[in-house]
């Protein structure tokens, strides 16, 4: 089987240690739920940019951050977005992001 550039996606996982991981993500849907298609809960919530995809879950004591875009440029640059906008919501604390 051949696989065209347009079938192969970039993935990435982050995760950030923080009580308030509901909060967040269903503060960053409600954000992008203005331009953007959104759907979300208290514990799932997802994301469709044009840059990709962001999906997350919300554990007792993180948050887990699935990205999938297109190439690796994009991914980069929504991993950025995410975490900026993350950051900006949880003012009150330093959060760590662990990507993988």
């Amino acid at each position: 089987m051949n696989l065209q550039s347009d079938d192969i996606t970039h993935t990435s996982r982050g995760t950030v240690n923080t009580a308030h991981a509901s909060r967040y993500l269903q503060q960053l849907c409600k954000h992008w739920s203005h331009k953007f298609e959104t759907e979300f809960d208290s514990v799932r919530g997802r994301i469709a940019l044009p840059l990709g995809e962001t999906r997350l879950t919300a554990e007792p004591e993180s948050l887990v951050i699935d990205l999938t875009a297109a190439d690796a440029t994009g991914l980069a640059t929504l991993q950025k977005v995410v975490v900026d906008h993350i950051e900006r919501f949880a003012f009150r604390e330093t959060l760590h992001f662990d990507w993988k």
